[in-house]
């Protein structure tokens, strides 16, 4: 364990744990953004004024936000542990479940997002909404998407868009209550070395689809792409091992082995409230295993933000220049 005042690390885990006075000045900032007209999160007057205020986070989990922008590093994920949740109203049990007010816990993970890069929110997903609520819903237990309880399959966060999330960040307000959600992480710096040259080769190439997940309620394209991107020796991933379809045997094959390697080096993180996971959605896959909703107001809840790092590319995407891709 290395100690970088105010904040302890663990580097092996890729894990920031946050000092008192680090925790007490995020949740004063925090304070501070729910009292800030018009106190809605997906105004751009309040989002302006988050930006300025996530410039005010204290140093030292500023500089690790930073520098974990600029390289994910092996793990492709972060944790932060001790970020503000305060009394909570039971677990929201609605499709499509969003936040629109500021509260102080989604405050606090829009200061971290905006450290980050934009957010950004999707128009076929729940309607745009820039935090968004990862809840248990009644009837969608075995929806392969942030509604249900089954095992969750590997994925890249929005594998079939042309801008998908540069990171996703998942901010834990209530974990279930038997402790059986897990957030499963695999990142492809990790497991690339488990594949062969010719396996990559296939997998950067045109042979792959990927359908529009179910919480886009059926729209949006699929082109076919490669689930291989970018640099041979560290390439970006697009893939969906439930929805991306192979269109040939090798291809086929191919994508088998990449899951294979992915699973042999997979990582499961369990969250207490407070711990927020951010994911290079670039470079580290993400899914989680199955757990038991009780729908008594006490399930697992989740905030949800998609961060880019260059907002500029999906400007063409983006009606009025705002945080909204089409």
């Amino acid at each position: 364990m290395t100690e970088i005042s105010p904040l302890t690390t663990t580097l092996e885990k890729e894990s920031i744990y946050l000092g008192l006075d680090v925790r007490r000045e995020v949740k004063r900032l925090a304070g501070l953004l729910t009292e800030t007209a018009p106190g809605l999160l997906d105004d751009p007057h309040w989002l302006a004024a988050a930006r300025d205020a996530s410039c005010a986070l204290p140093a030292a989990l500023r500089t690790a936000l930073r520098n974990f922008s600029a390289d994910s590093g092996q793990a492709g994920a972060l944790q932060i542990h001790g970020l503000p949740v305060g009394p909570l109203p039971p677990t929201p049990t609605r499709r499509e479940s969003v936040e629109r007010r500021a509260t102080v816990p989604a405050s606090a993970l829009v200061l971290c997002a905006m450290a980050l890069g934009e957010m950004v929110g999707f128009e076929g997903e729940k309607h745009g909404a820039l935090v968004q609520n990862v809840v248990p819903v009644p009837g969608e237990e075995r929806s392969q998407s942030n509604a249900g309880s089954v095992d969750l399959e590997m994925h890249t966060e929005n594998a079939f868009h042309p801008h998908r999330p540069d990171f996703v960040a998942l901010f834990c307000l209530r974990q279930d209550v038997h402790g059986e959600a897990g957030l499963r992480i695999a990142s492809l710096r990790r497991a690339i070395g488990l594949l062969s040259a010719e396996q990559r080769e296939i997998l950067a190439e045109p042979r792959f689809r990927t359908d529009p997940p179910p919480s886009f309620n059926g729209s949006g394209t699929a082109a076919a792409h490669g689930v291989l991107s970018g640099a041979f020796e560290d390439p970006d991933a697009q893939v969906d091992f439930h929805a991306t379809t192979p269109l040939d045997a090798r291809a086929g094959r191919a994508m088998a082995a990449l899951r294979e390697a992915l699973e042999t080096i997979v990582d499961t993180v369990y969250f207490t409230p407070g711990d927020l996971a951010i994911v290079d959605n670039r470079v580290a896959l993400h899914g989680r295993t199955p757990f038991s909703p009780r729908y008594d107001g006490q399930d697992r809840w989740l905030h949800r933000v998609f961060v880019h790092t260059d907002a500029r590319r999906s400007r063409a995407r983006r009606v009025g220049g705002g945080h909204v891709v089409s």
